[in-house]
């Protein structure tokens, strides 16, 4: 159930790894760990699962085709996105300091 992602204009790090760190929180906490390599405070904006199609903001942003957690993190500024196996966990974050 992976969605297309859109080409993103930040930074990007792809992560490949054949165990992943427990649950949701886990995984969220490595991805933020591996956003301050780049960003001293990343914010964290919007995020997805590709197993099950679910992201974070879930509403709708305006008509287009991307997703509305990508339009949502883009719009907003998003510099930083964490790519985990190639969409099955995405993050993206916003660079604070």
């Amino acid at each position: 159930m992976k969605a297309e992602i859109p080409e993103f204009k930040g930074n990007l790090v792809n992560i490949r790894m054949e165990k992943l760190p427990g649950d949701f929180a886990e995984i969220k906490d490595f991805a933020k760990q591996k956003a301050k390599e780049i960003c001293r405070d990343p914010m964290l904006l919007s995020w997805y699962i590709g197993k099950t199609g679910q992201g974070y903001p879930a509403f709708e942003c305006g008509s287009s085709e991307k997703p509305a957690w990508f339009v949502f993190a883009e719009a907003r500024g998003g510099d930083i996105m964490i790519d985990i196996n190639e969409g099955e966990y995405i993050f993206i974050y916003l660079s604070v300091d």
